[in-house]
């Protein structure tokens, strides 16, 4: 399994990802444009003294990243109009493709993936919740649930 993030734009989160990818043994793609630079302060502290041993592979565009993987499935995730989370089976080569914070994936790129996964928030989709006004998760929680759950499928299966 691979996480990549397309454009990501605030390097805490890029962080704090790349720490559960060092966690978890998974390689983390980054695809620029990048919106901060990889010897920033505020990343290297989210990832503390874990950057030694997180594999990080950057690339120029999408393009670029998409021919570098060719037969794993690309499964792109968005807040709306995919599949559950949890409905989802994942395989070990595939790879988790997020958005940018403040944008996300742009319909192009969810065109070209081989799958759209969506997390469940009751949030937004509870009639009766009255918490209003929390639009999406944070990058680094969506991956984290992203991580864990096929990490889980993948790897326990014989348990679920």
């Amino acid at each position: 399994m691979e996480i990549s993030l397309f454009e990501p734009r605030i390097p805490q989160n890029t962080g704090n990802i790349a720490r559960t990818c060092a966690a978890f043994d998974i390689t983390l793609n980054l695809i620029e444009p990048l919106g901060f630079k990889l010897e920033d302060k505020y990343l290297k502290r989210a990832g503390l003294d874990y950057w030694p041993i997180v594999k990080v592979n950057k690339y120029p565009n999408f393009e670029t990243f998409v021919d570098a993987k060719v037969n794993k499935r690309i499964i792109s995730f968005s807040k709306k109009n995919g599949a559950y989370l949890n409905n989802f089976r994942f395989e070990q080569e595939d790879i988790l493709l997020f958005g940018r914070e403040d944008k996300g994936l742009p319909e192009s790129i969810i065109n070209e993936s081989d799958s759209l996964i969506s997390i469940y928030m009751p949030n937004l989709e509870s009639p009766m919740n009255n918490r209003k006004g929390v639009r999406s998760l944070n990058l680094s929680v969506a991956c984290g649930i992203a991580i864990y759950e096929a990490h889980k499928q993948i790897n326990f299966q014989n348990i679920i």
